[in-house]
């Protein structure tokens, strides 16, 4: 496999941990700095002795706005992998949503002062960083378009999972352009700090990565548990959601162009009173969506045998872990497979080599478990709360406890094992035997 032949959910996943590794250095100095200011007296944050508060402010949003792509880009993936599935076609413009990708990556690094342009910096930074946030939309709309004629005279299975990712497309592109409108200094004077904001940030989250959780929870719940989720519960779900979303939301522009500002304990004047009704009327249906979830998922697992995944490949996918069973076996793949095509699997399944069994299988070299990270999260845990609440002698015992379970770790080589031929044999036998069952052998 070269890189142009990655599924566009790598890719961004991929670019989402390259923004992890540069941008979480920003929040761990910051944070050290902060604690430098708490505990020791230090002035790097404070409006005295040579400190500035505001450049706290800087250093939490250059690591707050490329947070914001590390929660979205994944998402993207995820839509960029439904869009294929279930329009029954190639995903449309590859390369350029590879490189959009790449772009949101690299800019979402020089945007962060739109968070706020009524600090005073001046006019000059307030108009380089107001550019550089209308720029970013260009890669973020390529995305959009790349959808759109991904679905455009494909044959489109409208299940859950493809409705979730319809209502993507149409509420990340209110929430961009409304973003697009704050990206200008001169009316984020106006609506910073509004319920215009308030809206905005939510159209993106939600429609955004919200959404996008929930259509990959849909897509991949039968690949990691066996089964399908139900899709009249799924889709009721989705109706609640969208209408919910937009009867919640689009009040609160009103509202925000209305000049009634968040973070407010009473309200203020009675003209805003209807649209916080309507608002939480909106509210009401989102709950609504939210209980439909939860009678989904229990109509699911009680019906879970009716509802099985026998081939592992239940919606006709086009990726490679689509090629495993569902549930998949622990080390995923008996045979490294051999990627000649960017939607692999569709290709084997084509060729009508998907579902050959291998003549024989060799060992896999796989990692132990280990449960160090979680004893060191656990420490660390009560080392932060310790730290607090100025609760010296268990900072000290917790810290001592990271420390420990570090060095311990460190020197544990027994690290890996050998799974052998014979229990690879009998798990990938089962897996044949089942798409036998199906009809699927050696075919599409």
């Amino acid at each position: 496999m070269t890189m142009f032949k990655m599924p566009v959910f790598s890719w961004a996943s991929l670019c989402a941990n390259i923004l992890i590794i540069a941008s979480f250095p920003i929040l761990t100095v910051t944070i050290t700095l902060l604690t430098l200011d708490r505990y020791l007296g230090t002035h790097f944050f404070t409006n005295d002795m040579g400190g500035n508060m505001m450049m706290y402010i800087n250093l939490i949003w250059a690591w707050g706005h490329p947070e914001v792509y590390i929660l979205v880009l994944p998402v993207f993936g995820v839509f960029s992998e439904i869009a294929a599935t279930f329009s029954r076609k190639r995903l449309f413009g590859y390369t350029s949503l590879v490189w959009a990708t790449v772009c949101i990556t690299v800019l979402s690094f020089i945007v962060w002062l739109h968070h706020f342009f009524t600090m005073g910096a001046g006019a000059n930074v307030n108009a380089f960083f107001g550019i550089t946030t209308m720029i970013i939309a260009i890669p973020t709309g390529v995305k959009i378009f790349n959808w759109l004629f991904t679905m455009y005279q494909g044959r489109i299975v409208f299940n859950s999972a493809m409705m979730w990712t319809i209502g993507f497309i149409v509420t990340f592109s209110v929430g961009g352009m409304t973003g697009v409108l704050l990206a200008v200094p001169g009316a984020d004077f106006v609506l910073h700090n509004s319920l215009f904001l308030i809206a905005h940030f939510h159209n993106v989250i939600i429609g955004g990565v919200v959404f996008g959780c929930f259509a990959g929870l849909t897509y991949w719940w039968p690949k990691a548990f066996g089964f399908t989720l139900n899709e009249t519960w799924g889709k009721r779900a989705f109706w609640f959601w969208i209408i919910g979303f937009f009867v919640a939301f689009m009040p609160l522009y009103v509202l925000g162009f209305m000049g009634m500002t968040r973070r407010l304990s009473q309200q203020i004047d009675p003209q805003f009173h209807p649209m916080l009704v309507i608002a939480a009327c909106g509210a009401a249906l989102i709950a609504c969506g939210i209980l439909c979830q939860l009678i989904q998922f229990y109509v699911s697992i009680r019906d879970r045998d009716q509802n099985r995944d026998l081939t592992g490949d239940p919606w006709g996918g086009r990726t490679l872990e689509w090629a495993t069973s569902s549930p998949p076996p622990f080390y995923n793949f008996a045979i490294v497979p051999q990627v000649h095509e960017r939607d692999a699997f569709w290709e084997m399944k084509e060729k009508g080599e998907a579902y050959k069994q291998p003549a024989h299988y060799e060992e896999i070299h796989m990692p132990k478990n280990s449960g160090a990270g979680i004893v060191i999260a656990a420490f660390a845990t009560v080392f932060g709360f310790a730290m607090i609440w100025h609760i010296w002698w268990m900072a000290i015992a917790s810290f001592i406890g990271i420390v420990a379970t570090w060095i311990i770790k460190s020197f544990d080589e027994d690290v890996d094992y050998y799974v052998p031929v014979a229990e690879v044999e009998k798990l990938e036998k089962q897996h044949f035997d089942e798409i036998n069952k199906a009809g699927l052998k050696n075919g599409n």
